[in-house]
């Protein structure tokens, strides 16, 4: 279980946190070759609960700021007890940031470890504050980090999201990718959608590949990156 209190946050945010039981698995990003990692995603796993369930009481209870902080400092801590040595993908809400305290403490725990090793992995839900976004791409930038544009493909407003936000790395969501092998529509809809991406300098990961046959479809399309549970699951 990841643990808080040697943390120099405010006693505020410690005791939020120590109602937290939860512990973090990793799943590999992979490069096109299905051997070399290109990054590891931390996934929160609680105890007693779902990840789902997790977050949706924190929404009611207006505390998103508590999972938000949990996750930036669980993840990291987990990442490096297992010493991997690629990048580390975070999720992070789009509605939140780490208060500038919050984040000043992050930085001198990780310190310049963490330069260059981070991908801030914004999710789709449950809004996007300009105002946070302003500072959470302020600190990721100046410490040479990477953003990731989550679930790519179920929204109305994905490019002009990918405009705000600038992102260097888009995840197509799985929704576009399942069995494309046998649906002419979503290889035409994935092979537009990299096609603008690319135009933009942004590489692509194929997200929830679960078949042979999805790889091979999103690799001859030119997808960068791939991820899923026919690559290998989390663990």
């Amino acid at each position: 279980m990841i643990h808080f209190d040697h943390l120099a946050l405010s006693e505020d945010i410690l005791k939020a946190l120590r109602q937290l039981s939860i512990d973090y698995v990793f799943q590999p990003i992979f490069e096109k070759d299905k051997k070399t990692v290109y990054a590891w995603e931390a996934l929160m796993r609680p105890k007693g609960i779902t990840v789902t369930e997790l977050i949706e009481n924190y929404q009611d209870a207006d505390q998103l700021h508590v999972i938000e902080v949990a996750t930036f400092f669980g993840a990291m801590q987990a990442f490096f007890l297992r010493g991997y040595e690629q990048r580390v993908a975070i999720n992070s809400f789009p509605s939140d940031c780490m208060l500038p305290e919050e984040a000043q403490t992050f930085w001198d725990y990780f310190g310049e470890d963490i330069r260059g090793r981070m991908i801030i992995e914004l999710l789709e839900y449950p809004y996007f504050s300009k105002i946070h976004w302003i500072e959470k791409e302020k600190s990721v930038r100046n410490m040479d980090n990477l953003f990731s544009l989550d679930d790519y493909g179920t929204g109305i407003n994905d490019m002009d999201k990918v405009r705000v936000m600038n992102p260097d790395i888009v995840k197509l969501d799985r929704s576009l990718i399942s069995n494309i092998d046998t649906c002419p529509e979503k290889l035409e809809r994935c092979k537009k959608c990299i096609k603008a991406l690319h135009e933009k300098g942004i590489r692509v990961v194929a997200e929830g590949i679960e078949r042979e046959e999805e790889f091979d479809y999103m690799v001859s399309i030119g997808a960068d990156l791939f991820q899923g549970y026919y690559l290998a699951r989390p663990g």
